[in-house]
């Protein structure tokens, strides 16, 4: 018999809807847009044909239509890995679990999870405000660390080539990568400029940001700016992809990320209005994910 799970370890609301998210399965889409800013989902479902759902808890906010006939779930994670550990694995429960007898289902189901975010350049050549989708997750968060996920996700090789490239401090969580789905790059993102993205855990030292704290890492962004692995470099910078790809993955669902790049850290240049082309993204991305 299938072990239940105890109410402590994943706990519903007295309505039967997963805690955080407070949403019911029939409120979830297969097609799932994640953005991290609660007031980006209305922007996104504004591109629906008809919203059947509106549900918001705290920062994370859902909205689930249809657009070309398909169900789409528009949901804002909020900012961090923290965020994305909670997120991925309710939505996980709520397709792959029977939230009434708290046991797992037999049957598995698959998500397509598109993060749909802004980020920061770190090549000269990734212009500001033009697309970069992340065809793998270079985490420096350190949350998968505390799951134990089969060996099979992680790209080896390009990461025993990482860490000899950036001899991090020892005291830093080891650093970890794992690809994108393929289908989902080659679906909605096969003309777009594509690159290894870092997830740190943080926006200010993490990233290289000085403030008034000094750096204990303060070369970090010159050796992630010069690492390659065959053909590979790193792109750009943000604080989810590398948990998504990481969790998503383990969990047998299908993720991807894409980002309007709004600063470049090379040049130190800043879009002066990346709101009009993050709107251009999201009518691309759902245009081609509901063909």
């Amino acid at each position: 018999m299938e072990p239940i799970i105890e109410a402590s370890e994943m706990p519903l609301n007295p309505d039967g809807s997963i805690y955080h998210l407070h949403l019911q399965p029939e409120q979830l889409a297969e097609n799932i847009i994640l953005v991290g800013d609660p007031g980006r989902v209305p922007t996104v479902s504004k591109f629906f044909d008809s919203i059947e759902h509106k549900v918001q808890n705290r920062e994370l906010v859902t909205h689930t239509g249809k657009k070309n006939g398909k169900s789409v779930t528009a949901l804002s994670t909020g900012m961090g890995t923290d965020n994305i550990d909670i997120v991925i694995n309710e939505l996980d429960a709520l397709v792959n679990v029977n939230l009434k007898d708290r046991t797992r289902k037999t049957k598995h189901k698959s998500l397509n999870l598109i993060r749909l975010g802004t980020s920061g350049s770190f090549q000269p050549e990734y212009g500001v405000n033009s697309f970069c989708a992340s065809e793998y997750g270079l985490g420096l968060d350190g949350l998968l660390n505390y799951y134990k996920v089969p060996d099979s996700i992680f790209e080896k090789e390009m990461m025993q080539a990482f860490e000899a490239h950036m001899q991090m401090p020892a005291s830093f969580a080891r650093p970890y990568i794992v690809k994108c789905a393929q289908e989902l790059l080659d679906k909605v993102a096969f003309d777009m400029q594509k690159g290894i993205t870092a997830t740190a855990p943080g926006f200010f030292a993490p990233q290289g940001r000085v403030v008034r704290v000094p750096l204990t890492f303060p070369n970090q962004n010159d050796l992630l700016t010069s690492f390659r692995f065959q053909n590979h470099k790193i792109s750009n910078m943000e604080m989810e992809t590398s948990a998504l790809y990481g969790l998503g993955r383990s969990l047998g669902h299908r993720c991807l990320t894409v980002c309007v790049l709004i600063a470049n850290r090379c040049d130190k240049s800043f879009s002066k209005d990346y709101k009009p082309y993050v709107e251009n993204l999201i009518e691309t991305v759902l245009n081609r994910l509901t063909a």
